[in-house]
């Protein structure tokens, strides 16, 4: 029956927001937060196990193909709860430090991941601007969470005001693409392009909504402040999963919607990606602040994903969804051990300067924080490394030798800030003695794993990366995860 198709098209996307319905009437209820987050974490569980599956499996169209299932869609929605639940893993244990646990929280996050599964399925522009606001409205909620303090009041406001400015452009493209093609469906729009002024307007605005979503410059503004704002393990969550659900989206709409032949997308993209590798890398270079230097490199980090847009090919695309499992992977992880460093007392462990010797005094930490932040520099063989490799070298394949070097210098400055936390871990003596409280064995277990799926998939990344090349070859059948 199509109703049960389409049910199971979409499947782990329902679990999700049906843990969110069931998250908020505990929450009315009964009070219950492990009940809630228990929910929680098998509702992702479920629905991440799902999405793998759906990885291997065939590609086709539901509701009436408004959304897709299958091979790309498949892997953006497992990238997006894979984040996702490892945010909500390191979260409980943070937001009870700054007495912040709320039940609501849990059900916020689940409906924003339903929305970013919306997103990462979409085959209509409908369903993308469905997924984009139940997504946006959520984080809007999570930003301000800590509303008695200035900087959450501030980044929720902030937040809130630039992304209403965002959805305007968004859906302005919307109608204007709507009007030059007739259709809402992404393959029909890409079959009645022509390169007239209202399909290049439309194609042009809708692209600046989802730059605003990326952080790309000049759309970044909102991210530094939001960041630093927003608590931190919330902040991982906003920096990953959402990033990766825009950028998958960003990729359908690319490859689907806007034919090469109507315009040259590529070199909006190109120039796009090198102003937001450069500015993302100079303006970290000087922060003292570490969320507000993991805001900037996540602005950076954005660029690098533009160039594998930029490119235009299969290789490019499948470049793009390695780096998005790459980046959540290890930002996930280096925020979390930032939240762990932030919930001590006695000093702010926001500012860098206050890292002294925390090498030696929380040495599980220390070493982790180490592997996550070379990651992010791209140092190999880690998976960073593998992932700023694949997305330059489909623009040199493609031709953009030019795009590619600036790419490696940009990535070659960020070593500089990365490896600055760990000169201060290491090689500067303490401020003060501060009592560290212990973490607990699912958050420390949760740092673990995300540190050892940083090197694994480092060394061993061509079986990713070739299932992810099978998708747009047609083979996706075959290929093999391990």
């Amino acid at each position: 029956m199509d109703y049960l198709h389409d049910l199971n098209a979409f499947l782990p996307g329902t679990i999700v927001a049906v843990a969110g319905l069931i998250a908020l009437l505990i929450d009315a209820y009964k009070d219950d937060h492990g009940g809630i987050f228990g929910v929680t974490v098998v509702a992702l569980t479920a629905g991440l196990a799902l999405a793998v599956v759906d990885m291997f499996g065939p590609v086709g169209e539901a509701f009436s193909g408004m959304i897709t299932y299958g091979g790309v869609s498949a892997f953006g929605t497992a990238v997006v709860l894979f984040g996702s639940l490892f945010c909500v893993l390191i979260s409980r244990e943070y937001l009870q430090a700054i007495e912040h646990d709320f039940g609501e929280v849990y059900a916020m996050i689940l409906f924003a991941t339903a929305g970013m599964t919306a997103l990462a399925s979409a085959n209509n522009l409908i369903m993308i601007f469905i997924g984009l606001e139940t997504m946006s409205m959520c984080l809007y909620v999570l930003a301000g969470l800590i509303k008695e303090r200035k900087s959450g009041a501030e980044a929720a406001l902030k937040y809130f005001l630039l992304g209403a400015f965002s959805t305007g452009f968004l859906l302005y493209g919307m109608a204007l693409l709507y009007g030059a093609t007739g259709s809402l469906s992404l393959p029909e729009i890409a079959q009645q392009a022509s390169p007239d002024l209202l399909f290049l307007a439309g194609g042009g605005l809708l692209l600046v909504g989802f730059f605003f979503k990326v952080s790309a410059v000049p759309f970044h503004m909102w991210t530094p402040d939001v960041y630093q704002g927003t608590p931190t393990t919330l902040t991982a969550y906003m920096a990953t999963a959402s990033k990766s659900a825009s950028f998958i989206a960003l990729i359908l709409v690319v490859s689907k919607m806007l034919p090469a032949e109507t315009a040259d997308w590529s070199a909006l993209l190109t120039v796009v990606a090198i102003l937001t590798m450069i500015l993302g890398n100079i303006i970290a270079l000087v922060q003292d602040n570490i969320k507000r230097m993991l805001a900037y490199s996540s602005i950076a980090h954005a660029g690098y994903l533009l160039v594998g847009l930029a490119a235009g090919t299969p290789e490019g695309y499948s470049a793009v969804l390695y780096y998005l499992f790459a980046y959540t992977i290890m930002n996930v992880g280096a925020f979390g051990v930032v939240a762990y460093y932030e919930r001590q007392q006695g000093l702010d462990f926001t500012d860098v300067n206050n890292y002294s010797g925390l090498g030696f005094k929380r040495p599980l930490m220390g070493v982790m924080l180490s592997i996550f932040l070379f990651s992010l520099a791209g140092i190999p063989p880690l998976v960073g490394f593998f992932g700023k490799y694949l997305v330059f070298a489909a623009a040199v394949n493609a031709g953009m030798v030019t795009l590619a070097v600036i790419g490696v210098l940009a990535s070659a400055a960020s070593v500089y800030y990365y490896l600055r936390p760990m000169v201060y871990m290491y090689f500067r003596e303490p401020n003060k003695d501060v009592p560290f409280v212990h973490s607990g064995i699912v958050y420390r277990t949760t740092l673990i794993v995300l540190a050892i799926m940083t090197v694994y998939f480092g060394v061993a990344f061509g079986g990713l990366h070739d299932l992810l090349s099978s998708y747009y070859a047609g083979d996706w059948v075959t290929a093999s995860l391990f």
